[in-house]
């Protein structure tokens, strides 16, 4: 077993991603490390070398200890740790048995609308919780969410987590960005990530939009033969409705896709509306369900923060007091 700084142990590798590998590791049984136990089985993900020797990157990685460490909620992995040494990076979070979200859908197939709008409002509810604590994915793709069974009424039940919070943001160094020209993956990356332009909360939304269409379709709504080609649909094409898609979902991607970020709802308006949605196109949905859904876009409500910013009003000059003059001298 291989030793990763003083506490942890790596066992196997579960995978190898853009910016890493993750591997199944263990607290050293001498190990003290608040919240986990020794002897316990943690996820340990290692950066790539290249990110490790990035001194830009080591600093934000030390400088953003304390927000990836804090950031908890029941639909987002904890990170336990985070370790530096030498040239390694290496972020310790729980452990989640069972897959990812990519692997489920190409081994199970797309969801019902119902199924995918639920799953997705735990994702909104998951990106609102680091929203509201100033942190951005940036990365929001079906591999970054991992699937946990929880047992629920004797039966069993998908949990989504979201994971890799900070990875994207600690690889957005200039180096790295000198060589890659963008941060994420091509397929679900936004139009003013694209462009290089400041990314704000709504990249997240944007991807959870992309998202939910994969969900119910089996494939994102931009195709390309190769990644500029689909950055360039992300910027100037629209994206169409499926004829299988129930329109009360279709006005939530629609707004989700939408190419100004000032115009898609926050987090946590879309997950209010994507409960509303799922209640309302079952077959079984009540009248009243239906007609919530059928005006889910009220819901749908954008973040002011974004709002484009009016030049303050100017106050017209008040006009000059008349002059009045003594009349002329009599002659």
């Amino acid at each position: 077993m291989r030793p990763v700084g003083s506490k942890y142990l790596l066992e196997e590798s579960l995978g190898r991603g853009a910016t890493g590998t993750v591997w199944r590791g263990r607290v050293r049984e001498d190990a003290a490390v608040p919240g986990l136990q020794p002897g316990q089985a943690v996820a340990v993900k290692v950066l790539r070398e290249e990110l490790a020797a990035d001194p830009d990157v080591v600093m934000r990685f030390l400088r953003e200890r304390s927000v990836l460490l804090r950031l908890t909620h029941p639909n987002i992995v904890r990170t336990r740790d985070l370790v530096v040494e030498g040239e390694l990076l290496a972020l310790v979070m729980d452990l989640i048995d069972g897959p990812d979200l990519y692997r489920y859908l190409r081994e199970s197939g797309p969801l019902s609308p119902i199924a995918g709008s639920l799953l997705m409002a735990q994702i909104a509810d998951a990106l609102a919780a680091s929203h509201a604590d100033g942190v951005v994915h940036r990365d929001l793709k079906p591999a970054n969410v991992l699937l946990a069974t929880l047992a629920v009424d004797g039966g069993e039940r998908m949990h989504p987590m979201l994971t890799d919070f900070g990875i994207a943001r600690l690889a957005d160094s200039p180096g790295i960005t000198r060589t890659h020209e963008f941060v994420g993956t091509p397929a679900y990356v936004a139009p003013e990530s694209a462009d290089g332009r400041p990314q704000t909360a709504a990249v997240d939304v944007y991807g959870a939009g992309i998202m939910l269409y994969e969900l119910v379709t089996g494939r994102p709504p931009f195709q390309g033969d190769n990644p500029m080609a689909i950055l360039q649909a992300h910027l100037a094409q629209e994206p169409q409705r499926p004829r299988t898609m129930p329109e009360p979902l279709w006005t939530v991607v629609e707004r989700c896709l939408r190419k100004d970020p000032a115009e898609r709802p926050t987090a946590v308006s879309l997950a209010e509306a994507l409960r509303v949605v799922a209640a309302g196109v079952g077959v079984h949905s009540s009248p009243a369900a239906v007609d919530a859904a059928l005006s889910v876009g009220s819901l749908l409500v954008p973040d002011p923060a974004l709002a484009p910013q009016r030049p303050p009003a100017t106050t017209p000059p008040s006009a000059a007091p008349a002059t009045i003059r003594p009349p002329p001298p009599r002659s």
